[in-house]
């Protein structure tokens, strides 16, 4: 079982920060790495992977360092989210070509059993070139599983697979876990992180904003103050009935609609359609207006 730990890590490129300050340590199991685009992930994955060095701090898989250290692809597999598959070879010779990178005992056997655990053995003697997005994704994966590694690094795996592909890899990944490899996923998805990882950590302008268990991050997102955007058959009426609601921290009357800041998500939610019956106004639209990753993230920051 192999350990993967980021001691005070700053990556920066000139004057650009793309990572600052990370600390964290990731075991066994599957941990998902959540921010929005941009937010340093790719930078975080390719310093564990040992293609850049941290400008800062240090990087480690078991105590050993990951920049300059060869060695270390004999436990890591890494799939990174650009092509990087040749399109004029087939897929079993893209993922046997990697077995003898590794001077596998046996190259053509591993890679077969490599590209059977991604489901792609009909399409292995066909060229890359004419693979879906999908099949492209597995095939990267079957490279990065050739050599049997304790630590797998995926960036944005997901990316182009159709709903069964992706539950076929969710459920690769997490017995990969339970097999106690670490796993390692970059995702900018909520949804993907939540279903698959025991543990998250969420990285946004290249700062760790929280990490811990989901459960716990799920909730510091729904606790938070939300902004709804309210059509009603009287928003006057409606915005002088909610300012005095428990669950209320402001109401604003913005042209043709109503804007709520909600104290807490849930309470409000369940409230708000009680409040409106008993004064006798119909609700025609009610959308919470600030759930975009970027405003989430921003407040686990402010926190």
């Amino acid at each position: 079982m192999s350990v993967l730990e980021l001691s005070a890590v700053s990556r920066w490129y000139g004057n650009v920060v793309a990572v600052n300050d990370i600390t964290m340590t990731i075991g066994p199991g599957v941990t998902g790495l959540l921010g929005p685009n941009g937010a340093g992930k790719s930078t975080l994955l390719h310093m564990m992977a040992g293609f850049l060095p941290p400008s800062n701090g240090s990087v480690t898989i078991d105590g050993e360092p990951t920049w300059r250290r060869p060695k270390m692809y004999d436990v890591v597999g890494l799939v990174p989210e650009r092509e990087a598959a040749y399109t004029f070879l087939t897929g079993m010779e893209f993922v046997e070509a990697s077995a003898k990178l590794h001077r596998l005992a046996s190259p053509r056997q591993a890679a077969q059993r490599a590209i059977d655990i991604v489901e792609l053995s009909d399409a292995a003697d066909r060229k890359i070139g004419t693979y879906s997005k999908g099949m492209r994704q597995r095939v990267k994966v079957a490279s990065a599983l050739v050599h049997d590694p304790q630590v797998l690094l995926l960036d944005e795996p997901f990316n182009g697979m159709d709903p069964r592909q992706r539950l076929h890899m969710m459920e690769l990944l997490k017995s990969l876990a339970d097999a106690g490899r670490t796993v390692l996923f970059s995702s900018h998805i909520l949804e993907e992180v939540e279903q698959l990882s025991d543990v998250v950590q969420v990285v946004v302008a290249g700062r760790l904003a929280a990490s811990g268990d989901f459960r716990e991050i799920r909730r510091l997102m729904t606790d938070r103050p939300h902004v709804f955007t309210i059509r009603s058959t009287d928003d006057r009426a409606l915005a002088s009935v909610l300012m005095g609601a428990q669950h209320t921290a402001g109401v604003a009357i913005d042209g043709p609609v109503l804007r709520v800041q909600a104290a807490d998500f849930g309470s409000f939610t369940r409230a708000l359609a009680g409040i409106a019956r008993e004064h006798n106004i119909g609700l025609r639209e009610v959308i919470p207006a600030d759930e975009s990753l970027e405003s989430v993230f921003s407040y686990l920051v402010r926190r």
